[in-house]
C-alpha cells in the first residue's frame, strides 16, 4: 500500500483524502529492461521526476508487459510521458529500416531516428511492436548465420534401443516413476527418441564421458536422464519437469559438454563462453558449478558469477575465457550490459528452476538475455512445476521443445517423506519451545532445516538456540555470501547439524542425508511448501517434515489438504474445518456490497 500525506482542505477547515487513481498501460515486453534500469536505476527516476509510484507487473502475454502507475492524475501522465519516451527510443529496427551510411542526406529530417546504426521513420504513436521485432529476429538470425554453424545433434541410437519396442519403451517408462514424454507446443509425438536404460546406450560414442560417470560410481540413469540424454544429444529443446533430487543436473550437463566440443570454431577461436546455465540462487549457482566440476572432458571449463563477492575478478576470470558460465540473472545481465560477458558465441543456454526464477522476479532479465543470444542455440529448461508462466517463456524461447515429467504435472510432495502438521499458537516463543523440544530428541544421525518466513526470525532462532549451547548455522539474503558458503559448507559436512534458513534454500539444494525439515513458518505458498518438503527423502532415502501451523495460516488449510492427501498422510480435523470456515468468510465477504472508504475500517490516507 501506497500512503500519502493528507492534503489540507481549505473550504472545510480539515484533511481530506487527495484524488489518487491507478492506470495500467501496456510496454513491449523487451523493452522491460530499458524502463527499470540497471539495478532499478531508470524506474526511481521516472517516480521521483513524476510523483507516482510506478510497479512493472508479471502480467505478460509474451509480447507486451503491463505496467502500474498509481498517483495523482497530474502524475500519473508526467510518469506515462516518461516511460513513452524511453520505449519510443526503439532499441531494435522498424520494418523499413537501412544502414545510416546509405541514407546519410537524411540525417536531419524529423521524421527519421536512428537506432543502432540503421534508420527507421518516426510514428506517432503507432509502433507495430510485433512487426519491429520480427524484422529484428529476422536481421539477428542473419547475422549469427553469417558468423558460423551451430551443430546440435550428436546421437547415434544404440542397437540395443533400437531393438525395443514400443511396448517395452511404455512399459520401462512406466515403471520408472510414470516417464511422460510429449511434444509440448504440437501434436507429433513419432519422433521422439526412445530412453537409454544404461549409460552406454546414450554415450557409447564418448568413452572418456563413460569414465567420468564411472569415477563418480553412479549404477544406472535416473529417470529423467535416461530419457533427457537421447533428446539433447540429438540437438532438441527440452523442458524437464521433475522434483528437485531427481538428477536434472546431469540430465542437462553431460550433453553440454558434447555440445561444446562438438562445433565447427575450435575453442580457442571462440570469443567467448559456449554454454549459458541461469539458476535462481546463488546456491545454486554454486552448486551447479561443483557439479559441473567433478567432470573432466577435453579440458573444458567453467565459471560460475553471482552478486556478493568481487566482481573484478569474475570479469578477470570472463577475459581469460571459459567453455561454460552458471550464472544468477542479475550479475549476468550487469556484466553483459557493461560489455564484460560475450555472448555472441552462446549456443547451448539452459534455464535451471525456470519456476523459481519467475517467482522471484527475474523474467524481464531473462527475456533480456534470451533475446540477445544467438536465435539458433539449443534451450533446456528445468522446473518442478508447470505454472503458465513457465509455459508463455517455454512459448517464447524454445522451438517445439520435447517435454519430459516424471510423476505429475499436478503438485505434489513426495511419497518418502512423512508430513506431520502441528497445531499451535501464532507466537513465537511457543513455537520455539517445541523447536526445542524436537531438538532434544535429535539423534547423531539426525541433520535438520529450520524454515523461517523472515530473516529476523532466522536471526532469533539461531541466537536463541546459540544462548543454549545448540550449534547451528543460518542461511538468508542479508548474510555475507561467505557466511552463506560456510553455513552450506558446514551442514553438507555434517560439521553442523541444524541450519536455519529463509525460502532461499528451498530449491535446488542438494543436502545429503538430511533426515528433517522443520517449517517454523509456514511458507507463503503451497508450491514452497513442496518445495522445502522436498530437501529430505531424497535419492532413495525417507525424511519426514514438521510443519507448525497458526489459526493465521488458515488460508493455506484448503490447499493443504489434497496434497497431504494425495501422499496418504495424515491430516489434522482442525485443517479441515479451518478450511471450511475460511472458504464460509470468503464466500460471506463478497456476498456483501461494497463498504465505503470513509469512517473507522476504511482505507488511511
Amino acid at each position: 500500500m501506497d500512503y500519502r500525506p493528507r492534503r489540507r482542505n481549505e473550504n472545510k477547515g480539515r484533511y481530506s483524502k487527495p484524488s489518487f487513481e491507478d492506470i495500467k498501460m501496456n510496454i513491449p515486453t523487451q523493452l522491460v529492461g530499458k524502463v527499470i534500469g540497471r539495478g532499478g536505476s531508470k524506474i526511481k527516476e521516472i517516480q521521483t521526476e513524476s510523483g507516482a509510484r510506478v510497479n512493472v507487473t508479471k502480467d505478460t502475454d509474451g509480447d507486451q508487459t503491463i505496467v502500474k502507475i498509481s498517483g495523482k492524475k497530474e502524475d500519473i501522465k508526467k510518469a506515462k510521458d516518461l516511460i513513452e519516451l524511453i520505449t519510443n527510443e526503439v532499441e531494435v529496427l522498424s520494418i523499413n529500416s537501412e544502414p545510416i551510411e546509405q541514407q546519410k542526406e537524411e540525417e536531419n529530417s524529423e521524421d527519421v531516428v536512428y537506432i543502432n546504426g540503421w534508420k527507421t521513420k518516426k510514428y506517432e504513436n503507432n509502433i507495430d511492436w510485433k512487426a519491429v521485432f520480427a524484422e529484428s529476429d529476422m536481421r539477428n538470425r542473419e547475422e549469427f548465420d553469417s558468423m558460423y554453424i551451430i551443430v546440435k545433434n550428436f546421437y547415434q541410437e544404440h542397437p540395443e534401443v533400437t531393438a525395443l519396442t514400443d511396448e517395452e519403451v511404455e512399459q520401462f517408462r512406466l515403471q520408472n516413476n510414470n516417464i511422460v514424454v510429449k511434444r509440448v507446443f504440437s501434436n507429433e509425438n513419432s519422433a521422439i527418441k526412445k530412453p537409454c536404460m544404461k549409460f552406454e546406450h546414450a554415450f557409447h560414442q564418448y568413452p572418456e564421458i563413460l569414465e567420468e560417470i564411472k569415477k563418480v560410481g553412479f549404477e544406472k540413469p535416473s529417470p529423467i536422464q535416461s530419457q533427457s540424454w537421447p533428446v539433447l544429444l540429438s540437438g532438441e529443446d527440452m523442458i524437464g519437469i521433475a522434483q528437485t533430487g531427481t538428477g536434472k543436473t546431469l540430465a542437462f550437463l553431460l550433453p553440454a559438454l558434447i555440445h561444446i566440443e562438438g562445433q565447427t570454431i575450435p575453442r580457442d577461436q571462440r570469443k567467448g563462453p559456449t554454454v549459458l546455465i541461469i539458476a535462481p540462487t546463488r546456491e545454486l549457482a554454486l552448486q551447479i558449478e561443483r557439479e559441473v566440476n567433478k567432470y573432466h572432458y577435453k579440458g573444458i571449463t567453467s565459471l560460475c558469477i553471482y552478486g556478493g563477492v568481487n566482481r573484478q575478478l569474475q570479469i578477470s576470470a570472463l577475459k581469460k575465457g571459459v567453455d561454460i558460465v552458471i550464472a544468477t540473472p542479475g550479475r549476468m545481465n550487469d556484466l553483459e550490459e557493461a560489455g564484460h560477458f560475450n555472448i555472441k558465441y552462446i549456443t547451448y543456454v539452459v534455464l535451471d528452476e525456470a519456476d523459481r526464477m519467475l517467482d522471484m522476479g527475474f523474467e524481464p532479465q531473462i527475456r533480456k538475455i534470451m533475446y540477445s543470444v544467438n536465435p539458433n542455440r539449443q534451450t533446456v529448461m528445468t522446473s518442478a512445476t508447470w505454472p503458465d508462466s513457465v509455459r508463455r517463456l517455454a512459448t517464447s524461447y524454445m522451438r517445439d521443445p520435447i517435454q519430459i515429467y516424471v510423476g505429475s504435472l499436478d503438485l505434489a510432495a513426495v511419497h518418502s517423506v512423512t508430513q506431520v502438521i502441528e497445531i499451535m499458537e501464532d507466537d513465537v516463543e511457543v513455537k520455539l519451545n517445541a523447536l526445542l523440544d524436537f531438538v532434544k530428541g535429535m539423534t547423531q544421525k539426525d541433520k535438520i532445516i529450520v524454515f523461517c518466513g523472515k530473516k529476523a526470525c532466522a536471526d532469533h532462532v539461531s541466537s536463541e538456540l546459540a544462548l543454549r549451547y545448540i550449534y547451528c548455522t543460518s542461511i538468508h539474503g542479508d548474510r555475507d555470501q561467505s557466511d552463506r558458503e560456510q553455513a552450506l559448507q558446514d551442514i553438507m559436512s555434517g560439521d553442523i547439524s541444524i541450519l536455519i534458513a529463509t525460502d532461499v534454500a528451498s530449491r535446488g539444494l542438494d543436502i545429503d542425508d538430511l533426515t528433517h525439515v522443520i517449517n517454523f513458518d509456514f511458507p507463503k505458498n503451497i508450491e514452497e511448501y513442496v518445495h522445502r518438503v522436498g530437501r529430505t527423502g531424497r535419492a532413495g532415502k525417507t525424511g519426514k517434515s514438521i510443519s507448525y501451523f497458526t489459526k493465521n495460516d488458515w488460508h493455506h488449510a484448503k490447499e493443504l489438504i489434497p496434497i497431504l492427501e494425495e501422499a496418504n498422510q495424515f491430516v489434522p480435523d482442525e485443517i479441515y474445518n479451518m478450511a471450511e470456515r475460511y472458504e464460509a468468510m470468503k464466500a460471506k465477504r463478497e456476498s456483501q456490497p461494497n463498504r465505503g472508504r470513509g469512517g473507522r475500517g476504511g482505507r488511511r490516507w
